[in-house]
């Protein structure tokens, strides 16, 4: 008597985990709350750290006028980074449409450029109140650009920020030495910028199934370009 035993490879059937690297360290063995808990960790730390270093620039006397300068400096570093990553984690070729890169890198060199330069004119903490304040441009371009639904939720959120950014305004136009009406006009184009680039990013990776790799690459190195052009030609 013979028996026949039909042993299944069930390994081939279950799609293999998708690999989480942040910063080239492989985060994929540990739970999504502890992934969720270091990617936030490391967003606080690094954004302090970043909110620190750009502010005691600006206190140097004389450096108010060279907002896009320091844009320059950020983006050749970020094109720097943006071709370690490539190599390091080898993705092959660009996916994303290029005339979709020139819209983002112009977009980016808005939202960074226009928002280093508002610290000419505002002190340090209103620019914060106002970036954190990005939820609202980015809700109507998520209505506007990729046609999302919301919940009475997200609308009574949005509007309880604004309620917040209008009597911070209000007070800090009254006590802050650095505040200015240009400063205000400036940081508001920048959050303009940055709602359409989250969007149109989220949009083009969904879409293209691009790495963040490729995006950071392309969208800072076309913006280097740009503002290094203008810089030259502006003197």
């Amino acid at each position: 008597m013979s028996v026949n035993l039909k042993v299944n490879n069930y390994s081939n059937d279950i799609p293999e985990r998708e690999q989480i690297k942040i910063l080239f360290f492989d985060i994929t063995p540990y739970s999504q709350t502890v992934q969720l808990m270091l990617c936030s960790t490391a967003v606080f730390f690094f954004y302090l750290l970043y909110g620190y270093m750009q502010e005691l620039i600006f206190t140097l006397e004389g450096f108010g006028p060279y907002g896009w300068f320091l844009t320059l400096v950020q983006f050749g570093f970020y094109t720097i980074f943006g071709l370690a990553e490539k190599y390091a984690t080898k993705f092959s070729s660009r996916r994303i449409p290029l005339q979709t890169y020139f819209l983002l890198a112009l977009l980016t060199l808005g939202t960074m450029g226009l928002s280093n330069s508002s610290l000419g004119y505002l002190n340090y903490p209103t620019q914060v109140i106002f970036k954190s304040c990005k939820l609202i441009p980015v809700l109507i371009g998520g209505i506007v650009i990729q046609g999302k639904k919301y919940g009475p939720l997200d609308f009574m959120a949005a509007f309880l920020m604004c309620v917040g950014l209008i009597l911070f305004s209000l007070a800090d136009s009254k006590i802050s030495p650095n505040f200015n009406m240009n400063g205000i006009v400036m940081i508001s184009m920048a959050l303009l910028c940055d709602a359409i680039i989250g969007n149109v990013q989220e949009k083009s990776m969904k879409s293209y199934k691009a790495p963040n790799a490729e995006v950071v690459l392309y969208s800072y190195g076309i913006g280097f370009a740009y503002i290094f052009i203008v810089m030259v030609l502006s003197g």
